[in-house]
């Protein structure tokens, strides 16, 4: 069974994006993240990665969205994690790159 999105209901990614872009001040900013990217936590250890916000748009990694929403939910305590191994998130970003 195929369930569509409405065009009212936002998408993961643009949950990220908005939960993001209502960080204002800098202070409430992680220091090491660039304007333009996000923090990623991938794999079994929960290894963070710094990524373009670009990537969001690349399919293979809406497929990674879609399966960390489904997952963990989008309203999780934790940060944003992919499940996937790191190995694969180093394969897929190093295409997208």
């Amino acid at each position: 069974m195929v369930i569509k999105r409405s065009e009212k209901t936002p998408s993961f990614k643009q949950k990220i994006l908005s939960k993001c872009s209502t960080l204002r001040k800098d202070e409430d900013l992680p220091v090491d993240v660039p304007k333009g990217h996000l923090a990623v936590y991938v794999g079994e250890n929960r290894s963070r990665y710094i990524i373009p916000i670009s990537f969001l748009s690349h399919p293979h990694f809406k497929s990674l969205l879609t399966r960390a929403e489904e997952e963990f939910g989008f309203h999780s305590p934790m940060p944003l994690t992919l499940p996937c191994e790191e190995l694969h998130f180093r394969t897929l970003t190093s295409i997208i790159k």
